[in-house]
């Protein structure tokens, strides 16, 4: 990509600051509902999607609540709270409808560059964690956007679903699993640089790499930005009309320049992670899914344990884990002073809260650091009984930056999930937090122009357009059960994916 300059002093109409798939998302967004928007968009490094939405950084592949144990807690009275996945199930069809009517205006895309049918299936062992899997299957056949799932506690069959998680183990072991045929395996870099791709080709869009944002400050009804060029340590001051910050982990460091009173008595607690990457061609050419297990007990909800097929580059990749870690640093190419120079007087009560309440959770985090090869090998042959350490190497994965924020009956919370915090008068809005994050960033980023554009969502024109693009935009697919077969049925048709059977 090559990037344009806007050497005009009129003021820009939006700043993107990231180049991942929430910027990309919004952008492109933007651009179809106000065409003649102009925008420009500021990344460090030197490349798109390059941080969290990296398939090798990004934990999270086509979230959609289907085997995501995380997302189905079972109470203290042994049920299951399933509100979560259903609407993360919701959010992910949202996405879908999105990709599809991208795909569709740019016929030179095929979708298999960026999605493609995976099965995804929840795995167990031992008698109570089968009882609960058994639970949550039952719950979740009460909502439409499940149908097409399958339970089984029958050896043979789960043989037949995933031989290399069946194979050396103990016969006498009780063990169940699930299993959804309309799982996904997204590669979120790939779709992120296709939407900025279609941007680059405007000519009011401008990105620039190797560009970082010093000081935001609103000055005169427009914010003024202080931007860096990290290649020639040129640095200038645009101005815009409005800003988001989707920098992943970077975004609370600019969220406190902006020092917007919604901002304040924000942070962040980073957790790190490592994957174990499959080096065996035959091995990973013999599993054809996502595998996910339950949580350690302690272990932080972007840590549950996965076998997962992946399409990275064009190539078939099986990986496992992630391993979590604690590094100080916000993002994969951070610095180790981030976590420190985050602390501010608004949000050091709300931190040391949280650090006190989550003690378990930075011993979990502080042991997975310390841990050996063979101590990794142990935990994946929990799902691959015949493992050899020769056939895997660790790849590191990317870093998360957990939300921590105000409280009134604790001091401050440790929240896993996504934050969108945006100025009273729209003209600026951050995104904090992780998972489930790209699978669901079309509601997110919908979410974002509710709170910065009411006026012009409500006109007829941008919402005949957020039709156009999200035939579903307005009505609820977790309760019109007819509308939701419809939508997946034009989505997998378009997207090349399974459809229900």
């Amino acid at each position: 990509m090559t990037s344009k300059n806007n050497n005009s002093d009129e003021a820009l109409d939006v700043v993107l600051i990231g180049a991942g798939i929430m910027s990309a998302t919004l952008g492109a967004l933007l651009k179809e509902l106000q065409p003649d928007l102009s925008i420009e968009i500021f990344e460090r490094l030197d490349i798109a999607a390059a941080e969290s939405s990296d398939a090798w950084n990004n934990a999270g592949t086509g979230h959609s609540a289907f085997c995501e144990l995380n997302y189905t807690p079972q109470l203290p009275d042994g049920s299951v709270e399933i509100s979560k996945a259903i609407a993360i199930a919701e959010s992910f069809e949202v996405s879908k409808q999105f990709w599809s009517y991208l795909v569709q205006k740019r016929n030179d895309v095929s979708p298999e560059a960026f999605i493609k049918s995976t099965p995804h299936m929840s795995f167990v062992w031992g008698e109570k964690n089968v009882d609960y899997l058994h639970k949550r299957f039952t719950r979740l056949q009460e909502s439409h956007l499940f149908n097409g799932m399958v339970y089984s506690e029958d050896t043979q069959l789960l043989s037949e679903w995933m031989p290399l998680v069946m194979e050396g183990r103990n016969p006498e072991e009780k063990v169940a699993a699930t299993r959804m045929d309309l799982g996904t395996d997204v590669n979120f870099g790939a779709l992120t640089r296709i939407m900025f791709e279609d941007l680059q080709n405007d000519q009011n869009v401008s990105i620039h790499f190797n560009h970082e944002v010093r000081k935001l400050k609103k000055k005169d009804g427009f914010w003024k930005i202080k931007v860096k060029d990290l290649t020639t340590g040129e640095k200038r001051v645009v101005r815009a009309k409005f800003v988001f910050i989707g920098a992943g982990g970077g975004s609370l460091p600019l969220l406190e320049k902006a020092a917007i009173p919604e901002g304040k008595g924000f942070g962040g607690f980073p957790v790190s992670g490592q994957w174990l990457k499959c080096v065996n061609p035959e091995i990973i050419e013999r599993h054809n899914a996502k595998v996910y297990g339950k949580a350690a007990v302690g272990s932080p909800p972007m840590s549950v344990p996965h076998l997962d097929t992946r399409m990275i580059d064009g190539k078939k990749a099986l990986l496992f884990g992630p391993y979590a870690g604690f590094s100080t640093r916000f993002l994969k190419n951070g610095s180790l002073l981030d976590l420190p120079l985050s602390i501010k007087p608004n949000n050091v009560f709300p931190m040391i809260s949280a650090g006190l309440a989550n003690i378990p959770l930075t011993k979990y985090l502080i042991d997975q650091v310390r841990q050996s090869p063979e101590d990794r090998l142990v935990a994946l042959r929990d799902y691959l009984p015949n493992a050899k350490m020769e056939d895997w190497e660790l790849e590191t994965a990317g870093q998360r930056v957990q939300v921590i924020k105000k409280d009134p009956k604790h001091g401050g919370v440790l929240e896993f999930g996504t934050e969108v915090v945006s100025a009273a008068d729209g003209s600026i809005a951050a995104l904090l937090g992780a998972s489930p994050g790209a699978s669901t960033a079309v509601s997110i980023m919908l979410t974002l122009l509710e709170r910065c554009y009411p006026e012009q969502l409500k006109s007829d024109e941008w919402q005949e357009k957020l039709k156009q693009m999200i035939p579903s935009f307005g009505e609820s697919l977790s309760e019109n059960a007819e509308l939701s077969e419809n939508i997946r049925i034009q989505t997998a048709e378009v997207l090349q994916l399974e459809v229900a059977v």
